[in-house]
């Protein structure tokens, strides 16, 4: 097998060229069979169970048959499949051209434009929101992304692998689809919010200290300790805390969820963050990247 670093970097240089694909990506089929197994088995009694189960069934064989198939093969071969696997899992570019032009959009005063573009990649009612809470949920989105559609999956290859990779990011999809606290999923989605939990504990933690390393660290590393645990998520609080303490501006506080206005705590410390925050935060995302591969160099 290539040297993981070497992966890691094939990995990123794909995502950052290829890009998402527009078509057939293997996430929207996963996510359809898991539309199908939901409906059918979160009914009736045991849905506590019925939820595990459907959770070992989607995320556990996929990445057992990709290691043993990369068992089988040359190492070169096993090296490209294995970096074409990482390109699946990874995110980078798509969080860029998701909310880059968002910022464009608030830069040229179009803020209608950058509701709309904005309400695509958070679930938070933003039909009143003005320029601040516009960049707000942005750079929030942007930051907490960071750690699920990158670091996650480059902690878990540099861990276990392409089978290692595919494992988290299979896990952390359908805690997206059904890690809700509400009637249809708080028991059904148990297993799949817990499951993401434990995977991402580690690597939301050198996340945020990567982000930390990366902008005012001091200012990050404060708004970790103090902030994070106010968080609801324990993985997110620590990521997003240190984010934003490291770009130096106010995150959190309240916003509109479903028809009702929540109270989040505050996360970071400074001014209200500015449509030049959100490509402030990609460049913060993009140094924790470089941290990340030069750290992973010896390997």
């Amino acid at each position: 097998m290539l040297g993981t670093s070497l992966l890691l970097a094939a990995g990123l240089l794909a995502d950052r060229v290829l890009g998402e694909p527009a078509r057939y990506h293997p996430l929207v089929g996963f996510g359809r069979a898991a539309n199908w197994l939901e409906k059918s088995l979160n009914v009736g009694r045991s849905r506590l169970l019925r939820g595990a189960v459907a959770w070992a069934l989607l995320v556990l064989p996929l990445p057992l048959l990709l290691a043993w198939g990369l068992a089988q093969l040359p190492a070169l071969a096993a090296g490209i499949l294995s970096v074409a696997v990482l390109y699946f899992t990874l995110g980078r570019q798509s969080l860029i051209e998701h909310t880059r032009p968002i910022a464009d959009a608030l830069l040229q005063g179009k803020l209608a434009e950058a509701r709309a573009l904005t309400a695509r990649i958070v679930s938070r009612d933003l039909s009143q929101a003005d320029d601040s809470a516009i960049t707000r949920a942005a750079t929030e989105s942007l930051l907490e992304n960071g750690h699920d559609a990158v670091f996650g999956a480059l902690f878990w290859f540099a861990v276990g692998g392409a089978p290692a990779a595919l494992a988290y990011r299979l896990a952390n999809t359908l805690d997206a689809m059904w890690g809700y606290r509400n009637a249809r999923f708080e028991r059904f989605g148990k297993t799949a919010a817990r499951a993401d939990d434990v995977l991402g504990y580690v690597p939301s933690r050198l996340t945020a200290l990567a982000y930390a390393v990366a902008g005012n660290t001091r200012l990050a590393l404060a708004c970790w300790r103090r902030q994070a645990p106010q968080w609801d998520s324990p993985n997110a609080g620590p990521v997003m805390a240190a984010g934003a303490g490291a770009l130096g501006v106010q995150l959190g506080g309240a916003a509109v969820y479903h028809g009702q206005l929540e109270a989040r705590p505050e996360l970071g410390a400074g001014p209200a963050p500015r449509a030049g925050d959100i490509r402030r935060a990609a460049q913060l995302m993009d140094r924790a990247i470089v941290l990340w591969l030069l750290l992973a160099l010896p390997c």
